[in-house]
């Protein structure tokens, strides 16, 4: 018996089994792929460290996004420190080939109160761009890194 006639007869005699995206096992493959009515919210949302570099100032930044979209879309996050009226909520954007991070002060100060992240991406992982405050994109370079 040749080895692919050996394969084909072990594969005849085998049973498949199906595992839904939560990896419990069901019982058909449409039961598999069938949208889920009960994903969490951590199932579309991930988040990754960042810092921005301008000079003398580093911003720490979570971002939270959703990973089953590209480019990914910015579901919210923070900017914790390096900046005036610290923390500042991440409203929206997304982060793919470029970046684009809209954030609202929440904190306390007499700053901006809207700041706008723009870059592109480069190897090491990073973006370079500008960002700017009250609608203002292009005040300030700054180069972008993910925080590992």
């Amino acid at each position: 018996m040749t080895t692919q006639a050996k394969r084909q007869k072990s594969h005849a005699g085998s049973e498949h089994r199906f595992h839904n995206p939560q990896g419990a096992e069901v019982k058909t493959r449409d039961e598999a792929f069938a949208s889920q009515q009960d994903v969490s919210v951590e199932a579309v949302s991930t988040s990754a460290q960042l810092e921005l570099h301008n000079g003398a100032v580093t911003f720490a930044i979570e971002v939270k996004y959703n990973p089953n979209t590209y480019p990914h879309v910015v579901t919210g996050g923070k900017i914790t420190s390096g900046i005036c009226g610290a923390p500042w909520d991440i409203t929206g954007g997304y982060v793919g080939e470029t970046i684009r991070l809209d954030a609202k002060r929440a904190g306390q100060g007499s700053c901006a109160n809207t700041i706008t992240i723009v870059g592109e991406f480069q190897n090491p992982p990073a973006y370079r761009g500008t960002y700017g405050f009250n609608g203002a994109t292009s005040s300030f370079k700054h180069t972008t890194r993910y925080h590992c």
